[in-house]
């Protein structure tokens, strides 16, 4: 398949993006083999797919890795060259909030300050913003986003329907490696043994599934023990929530539920999750 077409600027993906019924994949670069699933799905969903790459400076707190997350434009246009990827909208941060820090940004209200958004003071907010400017950008049909990332999904969702947008949002079951750790780009910021370590993430959302039956607190004292007994895992956040709300279950839930874990190894913060039923 041919290269895809490198833009910079929004009148150019805007050019590109009247072309009929177009997927859009939204994207901060250092493509993986789960970016590549999306993308995957993008060509099933419709006859054209435009990946944007864009580090987004509104999503990233004070002292996070805004300036060493990992950039490989020439390496990622050329994984999706066999993708039959036709456009690759890789605008700078002047060609996105030309007037520097953007006066208007969307808010996620309540589920946005949890979790995440507890531990990244106005991520989401950032998230948000860049993810409705890309939508307003190129117009698409539907946008497709990473099951690893639920929280992300979940207020994107909650952002299309609370403004009537005419997109549609498809969700991708999330891609892992072979022992189970949830692909990711800061994935690369691992030592060989903090990636060994790393595993105990996945390890503790398979205790919670294996507990579920017994309910709630059996699930997270299940999982928490696989997070605890890894010495270079250190735990932000674990916790079960409702998927219709995707706030934290009641003690007596039954029924499914989303697990979250959130964590440390070494320098680099991971996370992930599942879906559970409790209560058998």
């Amino acid at each position: 398949m041919s290269r895809p077409l490198l833009v910079h600027t929004i009148r150019e993906v805007r050019e590109q993006a009247a072309i009929g019924d177009v997927a859009l994949v939204p994207t901060m670069g250092a493509l993986h083999a789960g970016h590549l699933a999306l993308v995957d799905r993008a060509r099933a969903l419709a006859d054209h797919v435009i990946v944007s790459i864009f580090v987004n400076p509104l999503q990233f707190g004070a002292g996070e890795d805004l300036a060493r997350y990992p950039r490989s434009i020439d390496a990622d246009v050329d994984a999706l060259s066999a993708r039959g990827v036709e456009v690759v909208f890789a605008p700078s941060a002047e060609e996105m909030y030309p007037t520097g820090t953007p006066q208007t940004r969307i808010t996620g209200g309540r589920v946005a300050a949890l979790f995440e958004g507890a531990s990244r003071p106005g991520h989401f907010d950032g998230v948000l913003t860049v993810v409705a400017k890309l939508l307003s950008i190129v117009g698409p049909d539907v946008v497709l986003f990473g099951q690893k990332d639920a929280q992300q999904l979940f207020l994107v969702r909650q952002m299309v329907a609370d403004l009537n947008l005419r997109v549609r949002v498809e969700e991708v079951t999330t891609v892992r490696e072979a022992d189970g750790l949830a692909l990711s780009s800061r994935n690369a910021y691992l030592s060989p043994e903090e990636r060994q370590a790393a595993v105990a993430l996945s390890r503790a959302l398979e205790a919670a599934a294996s507990a579920s039956d017994r309910g709630v607190d059996a699930a997270l004292a299940a999982a928490q023990s696989v997070v605890h007994g890894e010495d270079r895992v250190v735990l932000d956040y674990l916790a079960l929530v409702d998927p219709e709300t995707f706030l934290p279950v009641s003690d007596g839930f039954r029924g499914t539920a989303i697990v979250l874990v959130a964590a440390r190894v070494g320098g680099t913060r991971l996370i992930d999750n599942d879906r559970i039923v409790l209560g058998g």
